[in-house]
């Protein structure tokens, strides 16, 4: 299990980002959200965040409005530097840039 404590400092392009998600409806957007939280499930990935749900309840019961949380959770995972696992880091990518791009 991987347990980490990350902040991040949202800088102006994060913040964007924010914004931009907020009740997004994306199926590429949805899908990886859905395939990054398998993967924290799968890889025992903690990110110090306080949840009544695991990341693969997280992933089943995804909803538009959950597109906000998961982005953060994927910048956390970019820029964590004890994440070694490069197909999760990855997979965060690919939903930022699936974001940005939508």
């Amino acid at each position: 299990m991987i347990i980490l404590d990350v902040v991040i400092i949202m800088d102006k392009k994060a913040e964007e980002l924010l914004q931009k998600c907020e009740n997004i409806d994306d199926s590429s957007v949805m899908g990886s959200c859905k395939v990054m939280l398998e993967m924290m499930a799968k890889e025992n990935v903690e990110l110090g965040d306080k949840t009544s749900e695991t990341y693969l309840e997280m992933a089943e019961n995804l909803s538009p409005q959950d597109v906000p949380k998961v982005l953060e959770l994927a910048l956390k995972v970019r820029e964590s530097g004890d994440i070694e696992d490069p197909d999760l880091k990855i997979a965060a990518s690919k939903l930022i840039r699936a974001i940005e791009m939508s």
